[in-house]
């Protein structure tokens, strides 16, 4: 952390300023993020109508040749309301959602919170086992299938509960015009809702704040998926924080959405901040770097979605000539590196990052609202930064029991507490729940959110993110945190991709650095000339002793690496099929790395 990121009291005063300009909606957004009463009417459904009271004529939802207003959209969102209501959905239903980014997904989803009902947003890209074990968890009585996943649900129906009957499917198109025909055992949503009427429904007004909205799945970087409960009071935070007191958008603005639908950054953050100033969404299948700057010239975009690594991959992306004088402005999303965050808004022209932190599960949020840089930004929530023991893998905890919060600057486990006003939702499972919950933390009785991550605290309740706990490790008796190694490594010429983690050598302690990279097509890499790299930018326990080189790094939908498997084949050669490389002690460069020196090394022959 470099001391430029500390905020003081004159870098504070120094944005206020512009805070001020922007003070009555501002305190709009901090009434709806401050309400207390979760039994009070408000929800998404009172939102969108709000919307399209107020901007009834302005485009609520672009894609490609596709465009509705805000009263066409709100009126079909009525339409299908009425159809599922028809067959049994109503206010506690849970509805399994699958479809990929296309607008139907979002009437969907708006139809659903209209009724009380939870649509549990299903991960497009999960099969087999996982995504029966997804329906499953949450015992879905409605299923919504949109026709490019059909053949995957179909795969996999005869082992979920309740899925022989109440199947709705929507073709792959635009069903406003052509409904399309449906295979046998399916029903065809479009053409029920077709003819019904389109004004509000009464049942959206007794929405409350403490019904359940979505349910969101973890992105299964390990083991099986979660499933999250989104409230429609979390929903209402996010409009207040992101829609009011942050970004601001108006009936002006268009914000381009690549993120997939079923995360929670597309369906709570962008939408709600469109939502709350009449701004249109514009939305894409998938994310393609190659056809990002050109949707964004179309749309006249003034404002995107981000998450994980689309950020490097635009930068990494030759320059083209529709991202010169590009309307952009703003972004909107989390994992923005320091590595790149200021290459990114210079190159771009993006006056804010709207960085933030939140989870799906948990009950604190951070919002870059005064659009500082390298920061997860401010919180009203209560929190506390406390020590942490890595080696124990727990808090540390005084004679008395009780955690001890970090200094300014030092890095630490974020806990929130739990409260009536920011109370946690959790999981569908309440054993998980229980588990990721700290009692008599700082005073008998009293609870807190354990959020996994650790963060520093900057000053003027601004945090930066340091790492997962998962993510860090320890290595000649210091903390090293992946995060801070990649972001070195990502800023090395050719390197496109680089996943770390900690590995163990045998007759060591602890666990040394191992990256994982993906290179730019074409691009080689001088091992002496990335050694001297590594040295001059980390200190030497940080330094990767281990380099595996990948075709391809995967991810999950959001961007996040995959670590689990990279972990369990390590360094061994036989086991990874790449091309592996080994820094040996007192060595200026890597060296190949294979079976007779992965031998060698496991003996002992060399003192790491």
């Amino acid at each position: 952390m470099s001391d430029a990121d500390l905020i003081t009291t004159t870098r504070f005063l120094g944005r206020l300023p512009s805070a001020l300009a922007r003070l009555p909606r501002a305190l709009r957004g901090l009434y709806y993020a401050g309400l207390r009463n979760r039994e009070k009417n408000l929800s998404l459904a009172w939102a969108l109508e709000r919307a399209a009271q107020r901007y009834p004529d302005n485009p609520a939802v672009i894609q490609e040749q596709r465009r509705l207003s805000y009263a066409a959209f709100n009126a079909w969102a009525n339409r299908l309301a009425r159809a599922l209501y028809a067959k049994g959905v109503q206010h506690g239903s849970v509805v399994a959602v699958m479809l990929e980014n296309r607008l139907e997904i979002l009437a969907v989803l708006a139809a659903l919170a209209k009724l009380g009902a939870a649509g549990a947003l299903i991960n497009t890209t999960q099969r087999g086992n996982v995504l029966t074990h997804s329906l499953n968890l949450v015992k879905p009585s409605h299923f919504v299938v949109g026709e490019e996943l059909q053949a995957v649900f179909d795969g996999v129906r005869a082992e979920v509960e309740n899925a022989q009957r109440h199947c709705y499917w929507l073709a792959d198109g635009d069903t406003l015009a052509d409904a399309g025909t449906p295979p046998a055992g399916w029903q065809n949503l479009a053409l029920l809702a077709r003819g019904l009427a389109d004004g509000n429904l009464p049942s959206s007004a007794q929405v409350r704040m403490k019904d359940a909205c979505f349910l969101i799945y973890t992105s299964g970087t390990t083991g099986l998926p979660k499933a999250s409960i989104l409230s429609h009071g979390k929903w209402i935070k996010a409009y207040g924080g992101f829609g009011h007191s942050g970004l601001g958008l108006n009936a002006d603005d268009v914000l381009y959405l690549t993120l997939p639908c079923y995360h929670n950054n597309a369906v709570t953050v962008c939408w709600s901040a469109a939502l709350a100033g009449g701004a249109a969404i514009a939305l894409r299948r998938k994310f393609s770097v190659s056809a990002f700057w050109k949707d964004v010239a179309e749309y006249r975009a003034t404002c995107f979605g981000y998450i994980g690594e689309l950020c490097r991959y635009l930068l990494n992306h030759p320059e083209c000539s529709e991202e010169r004088g590009n309307t952009l402005t703003c972004m909107i999303g989390n994992g923005l590196r320091p590595s790149i965050w200021n290459d990114f808004k210079a190159r771009f022209g993006i006056e804010r990052v709207m960085e933030f932190y939140a989870s799906s599960e948990g009950n604190i949020g951070f919002t870059n609202v005064f659009n500082f840089d390298n920061t997860v930004g401010f919180s009203p929530a209560p929190y506390a930064i406390v020590r942490y023991d890595l080696d124990a893998d727990r808090p540390v905890r005084d004679a008395k029991g009780f955690m001890a919060k970090v200094n300014k600057g030092e890095p630490g486990l974020l806990i929130s507490e739990i409260t009536d006003k920011w109370p946690f939702d959790g999981y569908t499972d309440p054993s998980k729940s229980e588990a990721a919950i700290f009692r008599n933390v700082f005073k008998k009785g009293d609870a807190w959110f354990n959020t996994g991550d650790l963060m520093r605290d900057i000053g003027f309740k601004h945090a930066q993110f340091v790492d997962r706990l998962g993510d860090t490790f320890r290595w000649k008796g210091e903390n090293v945190s992946t995060t801070e190694v990649e972001n070195v490594l990502a800023a090395y010429p050719g390197v496109e991709d680089a996943v770390v983690y900690g590995v163990e050598i045998a007759g060591t302690n602890g666990r040394c650095g191992m990256a994982a990279l993906r290179l730019s097509e074409g691009a080689t890499l001088d091992f002496s000339a990335l050694a001297a790299h590594l040295d001059r930018e980390l200190p030497a326990y940080a330094v990767p002793l281990f380099v595996r080189l990948l075709a391809q790094v995967e991810t999950t939908g959001t961007f996040k690496y995959k670590k689990a498997d990279l972990k369990k084949v390590a360094f061994d050669p036989q086991v990874a099929g790449d091309p592996l490389f080994v820094r040996l002690p007192g060595s200026t460069a890597f060296v190949a790395l294979d079976e007779s020196l992965y031998w060698t090394i496991q003996r002992g022959d060399y003192a790491f």
